[in-house]
C-alpha cells in the first residue's frame, strides 16, 4: 500500500497546522505512523490521496450512519445551497428540524440548535447551573463531552490517546467545580452527592460511553443515577452526541428506557455537517434566552445547509425504522466473526457492543470503565490497527474509541474485515 501522498501532505500540514491536524486523534499519535489523508468517500468506503480504498469503521466518528455521500443528502445540500449558505435570520427549516427531533425523541419539549456537540454539552451544563442556581457538576472518568474547560477533567478519548493528564488553561476553580466518579460506580456518585449537599447542578454522562472504547452501562447504574438526581434536585444530562439517532430513533433514552432531563446531540443529527443540539423538558428549557436569562447564542446556529443535511438524514431514519435492525444485525455478525478469530488466536480480548457501536480491547478482564480500558494491551492494538490498515480496513486510530458501523456495509465487507483480522493476528502473533 503506497501512502506517499499522505506522507507529503502530513509534512506540509505540520508547517501551518498544529501537529498537522485539526483534531488531535487524527494525528495517529497513539498508533504511530503517518495519518492517512482522505480524498473522497462513497458508501462504506474511504479513498485516500494515493487512491487506496478502505472499509470504513469510523463513519466520520458516527454521523455517516447510512454511508458516505448518501445521495438524498447530497442532492438536498446542493439544492439548498443555491438559496444561500447562511442568513443570520430564522428559517422555516429550523422549525421543521425541531419538530422532527421532538417527534422522534422521548422527553424533549423544546430543542435549541447549535454548531457542535461540544457547544451542546457546554450549553446544557450552563443551563443546568442557571436553572438550579448551583455551580458543581459530576462527570465520569473517561467520558468526553467536548473540549469546554469543565469537561477536560479526566476526559478519556483524545486526551487518553495523547496521555494528557491535566490540561493547561483549565483553571483551578473550574476543576474544583467538576467532580468525577468512575463509570458504572454508583457508590462513588452517591458519596459525591452526600459530600456536596445542595451544590450539584447536574450529572452529565454518556449513557453508552464511546470515548474509552464502547462501554455499556451496568444493570441498574443509570436507573440509580436517575433516582439520585430526583432525590437531590439534580439535572440529569444525557450526552447523546454519539448515541443520539444511532442506537435508535429515540437514542439511548429509548434504547435503555431511561428518562433524562436534558439531552445533547451532535454527529448523526447533522448528517456530516457541523451541527449540535440540546433539548429537554420545558420547565428547564424555558430558562434559555430569549425566554429566560441563561444566555446562549450562535451566528451559524440553525444554518440552512446543516439543517437540510440533518433533516434529510433524520427523516430517512424515521421513515425506515428497519435500518436500526439491519445495523444491529451487521454489527452482531461482525462481533461473532471477530470473536471466532480472536478466540482461535489465543490472545486475551474483550468485545463490547451495543447496536451499531462496537470495540475490541486486548485484555483478560472485563472492560467496564476507564481504568479497565486503560489496562488493556495498547501496544497490541497499535499492531492490530496497522495490520488491518495494510489490508484495507480503517479502524479508529486509538484504543480508546468506539467503532461505528454504517448501513452501506455489505456482508462481503464484514467477511473481508473478519478475514483481515485473522490475517492480521497471524502476522502479529
Amino acid at each position: 500500500m503506497n501512502i506517499s501522498k499522505s506522507e507529503n501532505l502530513f509534512s506540509r500540514a505540520q508547517q501551518s497546522i498544529p501537529g498537522g491536524v485539526n483534531s488531535p486523534v487524527r494525528a495517529f499519535k497513539s498508533v504511530g505512523g503517518t495519518p492517512i489523508f482522505m480524498r473522497h468517500a462513497k458508501g462504506a468506503y474511504l479513498y485516500d490521496a494515493d487512491g487506496n480504498q478502505y472499509i470504513d469503521y469510523i463513519a466520520s466518528w458516527g454521523p455517516m450512519i447510512l454511508g458516505h455521500a448518501f445521495e438524498p443528502i447530497v442532492k438536498a445540500i446542493q439544492e439548498r445551497a443555491s438559496d444561500s449558505t447562511s442568513f443570520g435570520a430564522p428559517t422555516e427549516l429550523e422549525i421543521d428540524m425541531a419538530e422532527l427531533i421532538i417527534s422522534m425523541v422521548p422527553n424533549v419539549d423544546l430543542v435549541r440548535m447549535v454548531s457542535s456537540g461540544t457547544e451542546a454539552c457546554m450549553s446544557a451544563v450552563r443551563l443546568a447551573r442557571g436553572y438550579t442556581a448551583r455551580n458543581k457538576i459530576i462527570k465520569f472518568e473517561g467520558c468526553y463531552h467536548g473540549h469546554a474547560d469543565s469537561f477536560l477533567v479526566k476526559a478519556g478519548s483524545g486526551m487518553a490517546t495523547l496521555n494528557i493528564q491535566t490540561v493547561p488553561g483549565v483553571t483551578a476553580g473550574v476543576s474544583n467545580d467538576t467532580l468525577t466518579a468512575a463509570y458504572n460506580n454508583l457508590g462513588e456518585v452517591e458519596q459525591l452527592v452526600n459530600n456536596n449537599k445542595d451544590e450539584i447542578a447536574a450529572i452529565i454522562i454518556e449513557p453508552v460511553a464511546g470515548n474509552m472504547g464502547c462501554i455499556l452501562p451496568a444493570p441498574g447504574f443509570l436507573e440509580g443515577l436517575r433516582k439520585l438526581c430526583d432525590a437531590n434536585n439534580i439535572v440529569f444530562i444525557f450526552d447523546e452526541v454519539m448515541t443520539g439517532f444511532r442506537l435508535g430513533q429515540g437514542g439511548a433514552q429509548q434504547k435503555l428506557d431511561i428518562v433524562a432531563d436534558l439531552v445533547t446531540y451532535g454527529k448523526v443529527i447533522g448528517g456530516g455537517m457541523p451541527v449540535g443540539a440540546f433539548g429537554g423538558k420545558q420547565e428547564i428549557m424555558q430558562h434559555i434566552a430569549p425566554l429566560g436569562n441563561v444566555y446562549q447564542a450562535g451566528t451559524l446556529s440553525g444554518n440552512p445547509i446543516a439543517m437540510i443535511a440533518g433533516y434529510t438524514l433524520l427523516k430517512t431514519l424515521k421513515d425506515n425504522p428497519s435500518i436500526y435492525h439491519e445495523l444491529e444485525e451487521k454489527t452482531v455478525y461482525l462481533k461473532n466473526g471477530l470473536n471466532e478469530v480472536l478466540k482461535d488466536s489465543g490472545t486475551p480480548y474483550v468485545i463490547n457492543q451495543l447496536g451499531s457501536m462496537i470495540s475490541v480491547h486486548f485484555s483478560d478482564k472485563p472492560v467496564t470503565d476507564f481504568t479497565s480500558s486503560a489496562l488493556s494491551d495498547i501496544e497490541m492494538f497499535k499492531k492490530f490497527f496497522h495490520a488491518m490498515l495494510k489490508r484495507g480496513v480503517y479502524l479508529p486510530p486509538s484504543a480508546f474509541e468506539s467503532w461505528f458501523l454504517n448501513n452501506a456495509l455489505a456482508t462481503a465487507d464484514l467477511d473481508k474485515t473478519i478475514v483481515a483480522a485473522k490475517e492480521s493476528l497471524e502476522e502479529i502473533l
